[in-house]
C-alpha cells in the first residue's frame, strides 16, 4: 500500500490490467479416460514448449472409474474441476487502479489522480481491505464548499499532510500527530491583540516576527506555519522542543498557504464509505452487467472471497471481452461442451470425431484425424515439437487409447493407434495387457454406483435433423451385470429425456470380452430409428410402464463413434 510521496511514482508501476490469464485445457462433460488423459497430456506439453505454466488442465465433470484407476495408478492428480466457462470478472482485463490509505491527503490524491488517469481512487488497509472509495468528483465538492476554520481538527488532518501539501520543511515537532482539536487561522494583528484570538491546539499561520511566534506559543498553538522562507530563531525553536509545539517553514506567502492547507485533509473525510457496490472475481459478467448499467459510477471496486481489494472494473472494460480462454480436446460439438462454451475464447481444438458446429471468435489451431483416439493426436504432438515424454505422462495417454480402442479391439482401432499406445507403454514401463485387463476390471466393476451415476458416467449429446439424441456407453467384462441393470437404466432415461432436452436415449451395454453391445432404446419412435439405422428388428420391452422403449444385440458393434452414431445420425435427419 503506497503512502507519503512516493505514493504516485510508486503506485504507478502497479496501475496494469488483469492481462495474465489462463489457458483452461479439458475435455468433453461425463468424460472419460481419453478426455481426461488427453487435457492432462496437452496442457503439459503446452507449458512445456512455451515455458509457462499458462495451461491448466482441466475436466468437465466427475472421473469414471477405469480413469480413477489410470490416474491412481500413475500417480497423476484429478484436473481442476470447471461445471462452466461462462465469462467472469477474473476473465476481464480490469484496471488494477492502486490502493491508497485513507489518511491521504486531497491533494496527494488529486495528483495521482491525474498522473494515471483516474477518475476513483480505492482506499485500503493495511491488509488489503477494502475500506472506501474517492471519485474526481467528491474531490471538486470539497474544493467549492465553504468550511469554517476548524475542519482540518474535524477530518483529523496529520501534520504529514500539512507539510507535504505545503511542501514545508519541518523545524521541529512530532510530524505524525494528528490535529484533533482547534483551528486554523493567519496571525495578521500585533500580539497583544493576538492573545483574544488563539486559542488552544490552533495552527497559526504567520510570518517572521519573533513576537508573533512566542504569542501563538504561549497561547498554547500545536503548530505555527512560517510562510516565505522565513529563518526559525534558535530560542523560538528551543522553546517549541519544550512545548511539544511543530514548527513548520514553507515557501508560500501567508495568502497561498491559507488556501492550500485544506487540501491536506484526508481522503477518509469525503469518501464514500457505506453501500460500496463491488464484485468479485468470481461473478459472471452477464449477472452483474445490469447492475452496473442501472448506476452512475464510473468504476465499481473488485475483491477477493476474503475481501481483499484488487482493482478497479468499469462499463468500458466490458466492451470486447473475450471470456475464458480454452482448448477443447477430445470433441468440438456444443452440446458435449462445458456450459458457457459460447462465451469463450476458443484457442485450439484438438480431436478425432466428425467435425460439428462450435463456432470459434476468431481462426483457431484445429487439429483432427480419423483415428481411433485424441491421445494418439497428443502423443504425435510431442514428437512433432521434440518434447521428451516422460513416465507418467506415457502412462495416462497409454491408458486413454487402451480405453478408446477397447485394447485395440474396436473397429476405430488404427495400426497408428497400437504402435502408439505400446511405445508408450515401454516408456511407461508396463505390460499393456496385464494392465489393461486391470484398467477394464475396475472400469465395470459397477457395484455401489447409482443408476444416475451409471448412466452418466459416458454420456454424449448428438444430433440429427430436428432429432437431438443422447448416447450412453457402459462397458463390462461380465454379462450378467450388464443384464441385470437393464430396467433400472430404462426407467431412468425416460427422466433424463424431459432433463437433458432430448428426444431419444440409447443406451451402448458393451460386452468387452465378446465384443458386442445389448442396445436399449427409449423415447418416441427410437425403436423404428434402430431398426431402419441397422436393418434389425428391434423388441419392445413390455415391462416399461411408458410403453416407448425396446431392445436388440448388436454383435460386433462396441464403438458408439464409429459404428452406433454415424447409422443412427444418417437415418435420423431423414425423420
Amino acid at each position: 500500500m503506497a503512502n507519503k510521496k512516493e505514493t504516485a511514482a510508486e503506485q504507478k508501476k502497479d496501475n496494469s490490467h488483469n492481462t495474465e490469464r489462463k489457458v483452461l485445457v479439458t475435455g468433453h462433460r461425463n468424460p472419460d479416460t481419453d478426455s481426461i488423459c488427453a487435457a492432462i497430456a496437452y496442457a503439459r506439453l503446452k507449458n512445456k514448449v512455451t515455458n509457462s505454466t499458462r495451461y491448466v488442465p482441466c475436466r468437465a465433470g466427475e472421473p469414471n472409474r477405469e480413469t480413477l484407476f489410470a490416474l491412481d495408478y500413475f500417480k497423476a492428480d484429478k484436473p481442476t474441476l470447471i461445471t462452466s466457462v461462462r465469462t467472469q470478472v477474473q476473465d476481464i482485463e480490469y484496471r488494477k487502479t492502486p490502493g491508497v490509505t485513507k489518511s491521504m491527503s486531497l491533494k496527494q490524491a488529486w495528483t495521482l489522480m491525474n498522473e494515471q488517469h483516474l477518475v476513483t481512487l480505492p482506499a485500503v488497509t493495511d491488509n488489503g481491505g477494502l475500506e472506501g472509495v474517492i471519485t474526481i468528483g467528491d474531490i471538486a465538492k470539497s474544493y467549492m464548499n465553504v468550511y469554517d476554520s476548524r475542519i482540518l481538527s474535524k477530518a483529523h488532518t496529520r501534520y504529514q499532510n500539512i507539510l507535504e501539501t505545503l511542501e514545508a520543511t519541518l523545524v521541529t515537532g512530532d510530524i505524525n500527530r494528528y490535529c484533533t482539536e482547534g483551528k486554523v487561522l493567519i496571525a495578521a494583528a500585533n500580539p497583544e491583540m493576538m492573545s483574544y484570538y488563539i486559542e488552544p491546539h490552533d495552527i497559526v499561520i504567520l510570518g517572521n516576527r519573533a513576537e508573533n511566534q512566542l504569542s501563538a506559543m504561549d497561547n498554547g498553538a500545536d503548530c505555527i506555519i512560517i510562510c516565505e522562507g522565513a529563518n526559525v530563531s534558535p530560542t523560538i525553536k528551543s522553546l517549541a522542543e519544550q512545548n511539544g509545539m511543530i514548527i513548520l517553514v514553507t515557501s508560500y506567502d501567508a495568502y497561498t498557504a491559507a488556501r492550500l492547507i485544506n487540501q491536506s485533509m484526508p481522503i477518509s473525510y469525503f469518501m464514500t464509505k457505506e453501500g460500496l457496490i463491488t464484485f468479485e472475481e468470481e461473478d459472471f459478467i452477464d449477472d452483474i452487467h445490469d447492475v452496473m448499467a442501472s448506476k452512475r459510477h464510473r468504476d465499481f471496486p473488485v475483491i477477493s472471497k476474503s475481501g481483499h481489494y484488487l482493482g478497479m472494473i468499469s462499463r468500458r472494460n466490458l466492451l470486447g471481452n473475450h471470456g475464458k480462454q480454452l482448448i477443447l480436446v477430445d470433441h468440438n460439438e456444443p452440446g458435449q461442451a462445458v456450459e458457457g462454451v459460447e462465451s469463450a475464447d476458443i484457442l485450439e481444438i484438438i480431436d478425432h470425431h466428425k467435425i460439428a458446429t462450435v463456432q470459434t471468435m476468431s481462426p483457431v489451431y484445429f487439429r483432427n484425424q480419423p483415428l481411433g483416439c485424441c491421445s494418439t493426436i497428443i502423443t504425435q504432438l510431442y514428437k512433432e515439437n521434440n518434447v521428451e515424454i516422460d513416465k507418467q505422462t506415457a502412462g495416462l495417454l497409454m491408458s486413454a487409447i487402451i480405453s478408446d480402442t477397447l485394447l485395440f479391439r474396436s473397429p476405430t482401432c488404427t495400426p497408428l493407434d497400437e504402435k502408439t499406445g505400446r511405445e508408450l507403454a515401454q516408456i511407461a514401463g508396463v505390460d499393456i495387457e496385464k494392465y489393461a485387463v486391470e484398467m477394464f476390471s475396475a472400469g465395470s466393476n459397477l457395484k455401489g454406483k447409482s443408476t444416475e451415476e451409471i448412466f452418466y458416467q459416458d454420456f454424449k449429446h448428438f444430433s440429427a435433423g430436428k432429432v437431438n439424441f443422447g448416447v450412453s456407453q457402459i462397458t463390462s467384462l461380465n454379462e450378467k451385470e450388464l443384464e441385470d441393470m437393464k430396467d433400472s437404466l430404462i426407467e431412468f432415461a425416460h427422466k433424463a429425456l424431459k432433463t437433458e432436452g432430448i428426444d431419444m436415449s440409447f443406451i451402448m451395454l458393451t460386452n468387452i470380452l465378446d465384443q458386442s453391445t445389448l442396445l436399449l432404446a427409449i423415447g418416441s419412435g427410437a425403436g423404428q430409428l434402430v431398426d431402419n439405422a441397422f436393418g434389425v428388428e428391434s423388441v419392445k420391452n413390455e415391462a416399461d410402464p411408458k410403453g416407448e422403449s425396446w431392445t436388440v444385440k448388436l454383435p460386433g458393434v462396441v464403438s458408439r463413434k464409429k459404428q452406433l452414431v454415424p447409422p443412427l445420425t444418417l437415418f435420423g435427419e431423414q425423420l
